[in-house]
């Protein structure tokens, strides 16, 4: 007798047919007949009337049945309780993210951190960077990659580089056919894209802020929901748009992209929480400065020195 024998069983005490039972159980007929007649044989006694229409249990079927009920709720509370179980002894780390840094290097951090701690059941959650600050204090993440400089006594921050900015024209655009960079002072001139709308401050007001540094006041186009949704507008001829030199990755049909005249830049920057002890932290800042050091980028001191909570 085994669960197999049961669940069969059971399955046919139920639908009082052996056709209905064998395409539920995703079987053919005749193999369901020989494991019932086998379950009945180590029984020693008939369990299905096969006289009746449709199918009746025995008086020891009946009894069967209901043990076999049983037995089968068990198992599937053990089933349960181990996924539960092991569930909650396999360590988990969540990792919030803006949109824009997937365009750099952090699904390469992803698949190291991975290879490095296969154990860890890994998150991902996409958040602008106020969004972060609250999910990191909340515990909703564990660690965070975004834009923006937030201060708050419960969140440390290390920014780990200043990624350069450039701007996303048409690709029929004036200025994408004149040779060397464009300047903001040129790009105030055109119907500028901005992006996220909310929640702000943002990476929208770092935008807005390197043309009024300047004394410049940009024309404010569109205000997108999202960073897809912006570099699509400017495919669309909607207006132009200031992004990360990384999303030219995306290479959006209809897009070009063109170096700023002036240093422009947005910082990366990783937050977590003060005090958190968690050893994914310190593995996530060593694989970053590991993986900083390949690519030829200086390393923060803030990673030599990683600690979270003095």
């Amino acid at each position: 007798m085994d669960l197999r024998q049961l669940r069969y069983f059971v399955t046919l005490a139920n639908e009082r047919n052996f056709s209905r039972a064998a395409d539920r159980l995703h079987i053919a007929q005749p193999p369901l007949s020989r494991q019932i007649q086998q379950l009945e044989g180590e029984v020693g006694a008939e369990l299905i009337d096969r006289s009746s229409r449709p199918l009746r249990l025995t008086e020891p079927g009946r009894l069967f049945y209901e043990q076999a009920v049983q037995v089968l709720s068990r198992v599937e509370e053990m089933r349960t309780m181990m996924k539960r179980a092991l569930k909650i002894e396999k360590r988990q780390f969540v990792i919030g993210f803006v949109g824009s840094v997937l365009y750099g290097h952090l699904p390469e951090l992803i698949r190291e951190f991975r290879r490095a701690a296969p154990e860890v059941e890994l998150h991902l959650v996409e958040l602008v960077s106020l969004e972060q600050i609250g999910a990191l204090k909340e515990g909703r993440i564990d660690i965070g990659f975004g834009r923006v400089r937030f201060d708050d006594d419960e969140v440390r921050r290390i920014i780990l580089r200043e990624e350069p900015l450039m701007a996303a024209l048409p690709i029929d655009h004036p200025l994408e056919k004149q040779s060397g960079p464009v300047s903001l002072e040129q790009l105030a001139d055109e119907r500028l894209i901005l992006y996220p709308r909310a929640p702000r401050p943002g990476y929208a007001d770092q935008v807005i802020a390197l043309f009024h540094d300047r004394g410049l006041e940009p024309r404010i186009a569109h205000e997108a929901r999202e960073l897809q949704i912006a570099v699509g507008l400017v495919a669309a001829e909607e207006g132009v748009c200031i992004v990360p030199v990384s999303v030219q990755k995306s290479r959006v049909e209809g897009v070009r992209y063109k170096r700023l005249v002036e240093p422009a830049t947005s910082p990366i920057i990783m937050s977590y929480r003060l005090g958190d002890k968690m050893p994914e932290l310190g593995l996530m800042a060593d694989i970053i400065a590991r993986m900083y050091e390949i690519w030829g980028y200086d390393v923060p001191d803030g990673l030599h020195r990683f600690d979270t909570g003095r």
